[in-house]
């Protein structure tokens, strides 16, 4: 009964307020009870966009479909990868629903049950299935009874999986079509005024020849001031251009843990231990399974590509050594190392490989079918076409299998580089019976087939300790303070790392991979705090430090007024310049002594167009002031963004190489590419919050 008193004394606050909120349920809407336990459950939302909250409970529903459907088009892959890339599946859904698809439905389109037809089964059939290789043939193409069929097979599986697959192949059919019509519509508003027309045409047909001199800004006077009034104005003219995302700035101390000394001469020991056995193997690639922490690897290399191990064993390769050759235990680094020639070769590259298939019947033929087919290419080709089960409509030639290395080769084919070329030989794999042959093969190089027994060096336990010891004092001297953190590392000489702006969302931290953890700890602390030991990859002890915190919008004016300063400053110095500049070329005839009284020379430039989209390699505000330039008059000077400039327009030339029709086609690819842009458009008017970082 003491325990029972405890817990009600403890819980009597939360208990009242649950009275509380069953009392109100009988007095005031469903609804706004609904919103008000909303709200306290807030902390438990992933996101919001269009001013509606995503719940965690429901974007964890979305995530374990879309894991199904990973799964199952994709197969096992790398548990981290997998999880981000399912997150960002169902995200991108969220958005679908609550955002794109709701502009796309303003807007009165619809998807009718005929067009559903058309995209599956009729001529425009759409690209979630075309590229679906779920529902293409062995040729590329897409195959509608492959569709069919699993629709068919979904109504008799007991898992539900191929139905859940199929709703949701039909769900991406209906809003892929209504975004394809969405972009049509706007491309359709597209429209160009005749006016707009001839004025693109004057501008695109028109080039300049100019000749131009610039005074370059290699610094910015010291005497130039710039105002906080100045600052200010500049400030509020852009502040829509001055947005951050939310991010946290830190220090940190890391501490890789390394091998010691006593945990390299282990490892020497070892390899001290297995050399013998090394040396008189005969079976070395169970040895080497058993022993060494590289395995056996069968392939031929050249000496030269023994450098990727180690240069020393591809200087002892460059030596020429035997078959049976030993090169005797060495240190690298931490790493000790013994190498064995089990074998050489002379042999290419990459060989081009012909074949003929045969199966079942057809394959008690082999002998006979490679006595044609080694007379000739021709002939060949004409058995292969007759009788091989490779029917493969892609290839130049029937029977072409294409260019084989070791590394891209058919299982069972590895002595296709050994082949002379022009022979025909047999081979089996688990396909059946081969006549191969070798048309083509590059040239051939010197290759051995090594054995490599390697040890390295691993921190061991004690190693570990004396890591985290390290860390710990760190951690424990800090007190979860900062202050007391930067007085420890600088009484003790210890390296400090900044971080800025590291994102909530990150999966990096600072260059390191897979450091989910590490930046989930920084998006849960404010600035001032300081972590415990923090460890990465079983490799890494981090002590970190948050020192600030940028806040997602606007971008404070504190922040940025020194880079304004500077902007202001510079513009201020290229005003400076140009006043200055017209008293020293003040009665310059031409622009030869304009640039002498300079101190500059001059440069030429031919073929420059107003509107040309390439590079031009020429200042933008020189450029702007080409079409009001008087022919042959000297002109400026131009205040531009690296520095002062005077210039002549000495010839222009209008043509008729841009048509109507080159125009109209560029402002289709503008808009393809402004298309692509209206799902970020549609997402940052919605005012997205994604917090899943504080989740997965």
């Amino acid at each position: 009964m003491a325990v029972l008193e405890k817990i009600r004394v403890k819980l009597g606050v939360f208990i009242t307020v649950l009275i509380a909120v069953a009392l109100l349920s009988f007095i005031i809407d469903p609804s706004q009870l609904e919103s008000t336990l909303q709200m306290f459950s807030s902390k438990y939302d992933v996101g919001k966009m269009n001013g509606k909250s995503v719940s965690y409970r429901e974007f964890q529903k979305k995530t374990d479909f879309f894991n199904e459907i990973y799964q199952m088009t994709n197969g096992n892959a790398d548990a981290e990868n997998q999880t981000e890339i399912v997150s960002n599946m169902a995200w991108e859904d969220v958005i679908n629903n609550l955002v794109i698809m709701p502009a796309v439905e303003k807007a009165g389109l619809k998807i009718g049950s005929a067009e559903i037809t058309e995209l599956t089964q009729g001529s425009h059939i759409s690209p979630v299935l075309a590229q679906n290789p779920f529902f293409v043939d062995e040729n590329g193409n897409y195959d509608k009874t492959k569709l069919s069929q699993m629709i068919q097979a979904s109504s008799s599986d007991q898992s539900g999986k191929l139905g859940m697959y199929c709703s949701h192949i039909e769900k991406t059919i209906v809003q892929t079509g209504l975004l394809s019509k969405y972009y049509s519509l706007l491309q359709q508003s597209q429209i160009i005024t005749p006016l707009e027309l001839e004025r693109m045409l004057e501008e695109s047909n028109t080039t300049y020849n100019v000749d131009f001199t610039m005074i370059p800004m290699t610094a910015v006077d010291s005497s130039i001031v710039v105002s906080d009034s100045e600052i200010k104005d500049y400030y509020n003219a852009r502040k829509n251009m001055m947005k951050q995302p939310a991010s946290k700035d830190v220090e940190y101390v890391v501490w890789e843990v390394l091998p010691s000394a006593s945990d390299i001469e282990f490892a020497n020991s070892e390899m001290t231990k297995a050399y013998p056995e090394f040396v008189s193997a005969d079976n070395m690639k169970n040895f080497l399974a058993r022993n060494s922490d590289i395995t056996f690897n069968p392939a031929y290399f050249t000496a030269q590509q023994f450098t990727s191990l180690s240069a020393s064993i591809a200087d002892f390769f460059e030596s020429n050594p035997q078959v049976g050759a030993l090169m005797e235990p060495f240190q690298e680094g931490s790493d000790f190392y013994a190498v064995k020639v089990m074998d050489i070769k002379n042999m290419p590259d990459s060989v081009f490989v012909k074949h003929v298939l045969l199966q079942g019947d057809a394959a008690q033929k082999a002998d006979s079918l490679m006595t044609v087919a080694q007379k000739s290419n021709d002939d060949f080709v004409a058995v292969a076409a007759a009788w091989s089960a490779d029917k493969n409509p892609n290839v130049e030639e029937a029977g072409d299998l294409g260019w084989m290395t070791q590394q891209y080769m058919l299982p069972g084919f590895e002595e296709v580089l050994n082949l002379p070329v022009g022979k025909v030989a047999q081979m089996t794999t688990q396909y059946g019976t081969h006549l191969v042959k070798v048309t083509k093969a590059t040239e051939a190089h010197k290759k051995y087939q090594a054995a490599v027994l390697k040890k390295e060096a691993v921190a061991g336990k004690q190693t570990y300790a004396e890591y985290y010891s390290k860390a710990n004092d760190l951690a424990t001297a800090s007190n979860g303070k900062y202050e007391a953190f930067d007085k420890y590392v600088k009484e003790n000489n210890l390296t400090v790392y900044p971080a800025v702006n590291v994102l909530p969302a990150s999966r990096t931290f600072a260059n390191y991979e897979r450091a989910r953890e590490i930046v989930r700890w920084v998006n849960e602390n404010k600035p001032g705090s300081v972590s415990p030991i923090l460890s990465l990859d079983n490799k890494y002890y981090f002590v970190l430090a948050v020192t600030g915190a940028h806040e997602e919008g606007q971008v404070p004016m504190s922040q940025v007024a020194p880079q304004i300063r500077q902007t202001l400053a510079a513009e201020k110095q290229i005003a400076k310049m140009a006043e200055e500049s017209k008293a020293k070329v003040a009665g310059a005839q031409n622009l030869d002594e304009l640039a002498q009284a300079l101190g500059s020379s001059v440069v030429s430039r031919t073929g420059v167009a107003f509107s040309s989209t390439q590079p031009q390699q020429i200042d933008a505000r020189l450029l702007g002031a080409l079409a009001k330039a008087q022919k042959g008059v000297i002109a400026g000077p131009v205040e531009g963004e690296i520095g002062v400039m005077y210039f002549v327009v000495n010839d222009t030339e209008k043509g008729s190489f841009i048509t109507e029709n080159d125009l109209k086609l560029r402002k289709d690819q503008e808009f393809s590419y402004m298309a692509r842009m209206i799902p970020f458009i549609l997402s940052e008017q919605a005012n997205i919050v994604d917090t899943r970082y504080r989740f997965y």
